[in-house]
């Protein structure tokens, strides 16, 4: 019988760039095969005229993290069915005990749920009302009858979780008597816990990629399903946060929503149910070798002459999806406000602005969106200067182009209200090449480690973020090469390889205790 492996296309480059694996972690793992789950997987397929599977690289942030484990690891990765042409991927899969062998390190499990459950999972449980909640944003929520959303918690998000649990289990077994399994994500908070029901040896680690909220914020929007989120989450072995505050926020949390947990706030552990859940804050990166590669290619040289004729004097970049939690209508605003307050900027000072369109089937994004492009237009339309506009819109999702404007700018700004990490303040120290300087705001995890090098502003000063723009344009160039310096040192010393290593350690030596049966402690590498 012909496997699903001949009739795809693969890899997708650059999926799988080549490069030295770092030999740290190719010690901890050895042979050994992890199992890592996600809502998207590394790749995402189309049908071709013919009819045939087109494997092409997977979107998203995460994905890219992620899939620089495989150059690291052996590793079966299980995720759920995005279109069409996945879920007749997902059939062809069954055909094979094997899923898709994708090449000698990567097997893909596509996990295939009901369109209707998975649409009630993704687009009315997960995104919005999780993403709301954990970006600090419940009051901007449109209403929905409480019906609703129990309605797409029951039927929706508990069936995606409970099928890439069994995702999981189909890849136990295959060769290590204590699997390590990385679940990853707001989308798949139950699913350790239906893994655990089924196969309570495993290692579980769950790394949140969001923000947590203040304690008791969800509790206050979701009442029980947001303790029962909890107790999902204490299923697992260790739960990973960006930052060490969200670590601060899940330890209190657990307090405040969880009845019977005790809480070491000090080792950051949590006791409950007889088993001890690690917490701990793994800050994410960037693989810098990677990204300088690649914005030194041909393709990404292209896309920068093509920009360059809408820089202007000085160059303010924005790159980040239409999504309200990245704040791109307030930094609009104070962009309006640095050329009210300083009219020898207009026709000098031009933004442009990378905007990837996302989830654009849900209303609280539909309306961001239409304020957004609604700003735009004003502000283009007031200080319009010479035939030219002082704002520049690419709306697309186009990661070159992106790479090109980063290359550019003067001014780097990343403006969320809140934000897990935020890899665009950590890609544009590396790929520029003007010393460009970075203002940053405090509500984005990258803060906590760029601060020293980064212009600090508070999210909704509108105000203070015009002030900071004018003095980033301003800045002499000793100053902005200092801090550009001060970026790109502290952003190589702390790469991507950095953050997986720091998560393998402490597995690695969580899987000794398994395999002595013997109590222990939680080590740092």
């Amino acid at each position: 019988m012909a496997t699903a492996r001949q009739n795809l296309t693969w890899p997708p480059a650059p999926l799988l760039e080549a490069g030295a694996a770092d030999a740290a972690l190719r010690n901890t793992l050895g042979e050994r095969r992890i199992i890592l789950a996600s809502n998207r997987g590394p790749v995402q397929y189309a049908l071709d005229r013919r009819g045939e599977l087109v494997a092409q690289r997977g979107q998203g942030g995460l994905v890219t993290s992620l899939t620089s484990l495989v150059r690291h690891a052996r590793v079966s990765w299980v995720a759920s069915c995005m279109n069409a042409a996945d879920r007749e991927a997902a059939r062809r899969q069954d055909t094979s005990s094997q899923g898709f062998l994708m090449d000698d390190a990567l097997r893909l499990r596509l996990v295939n749920v009901p369109d209707k459950a998975y649409r009630r999972h993704y687009q009315v449980f997960a995104n919005p009302i999780l993403w709301f909640i954990q970006h600090s944003m419940a009051d901007q929520l449109l209403s929905r009858p409480a019906a609703r959303v129990k309605e797409a918690w029951r039927w929706g998000y508990l069936p995606v979780n409970r099928a890439m649990a069994a995702g999981i289990l189909g890849e136990l077994g295959r060769g290590d008597t204590v699997p390590w399994v990385f679940i990853h994500d707001y989308h798949l908070y139950l699913t350790g816990h239906f893994v655990r029901q089924r196969a309570p040896f495993a290692l579980l680690h769950h790394f949140i990629h969001i923000p947590w909220p203040a304690p008791g914020a969800g509790l206050k929007t979701l009442g029980h399903i947001w303790s029962n989120i909890i107790e999902g989450l204490l299923s697992n072995d260790i739960i990973g946060f960006q930052t060490e505050a969200h670590v601060r926020n899940f330890l209190q949390d657990c307090r405040v929503s969880v009845p019977g947990v005790l809480v070491d706030t000090l080792n950051g552990e949590v006791f409950y149910r007889g088993r001890v859940v690690y917490v701990r804050a793994y800050p994410i990166s960037v693989d810098v070798d990677a990204l300088a590669e690649e914005a030194s290619s041909l393709k990404v040289l292209a896309y920068r002459r093509n920009l360059e004729p809408f820089c202007g004097e000085k160059t303010i970049v924005q790159v980040e999806r239409v999504d309200p939690s990245k704040n791109t209508l307030a930094s609009l605003k104070a962009f309006s406000l640095l050329l009210e307050s300083h009219p020898h900027l207009v026709g000098r000072v031009r933004l442009l602005a990378f905007l990837v369109p996302s989830r654009t089937g849900i209303p609280e994004y539909q309306r961001f969106g239409r304020k957004l492009m609604a700003e735009v237009i004003s502000i283009n339309e007031r200080f319009a200067s010479g035939g030219s506009q002082p704002i520049q819109v690419f709306y697309e999702n186009n990661y070159h182009q992106a790479l090109a404007g980063m290359n550019l700018y003067d001014v780097l700004l990343v403006n969320p209200v809140a934000d897990g990490m935020n890899l665009v303040a950590k890609e544009g120290p590396i790929v520029n090449q003007k010393d460009g300087v970075l203002v940053l705001s405090k509500g984005a995890g990258a803060h906590a480690q760029l601060s020293p090098g980064a212009l600090s502003v508070r999210p909704n000063d509108i105000e203070g973020t015009a002030q900071t723009l004018f003095h980033a344009i301003s800045m002499s160039p000793e100053e902005r090469r200092r801090r550009a310096y001060l970026l790109r040192t502290s952003i190589e010393a702390e790469d991507l390889t950095h953050w997986l290593s720091r998560q393998l350690c402490d597995i690695q030596a969580l899987d000794a205790e398994k395999r002595a049966t013997v109590p222990g402690v939680l080590t740092t590498c």
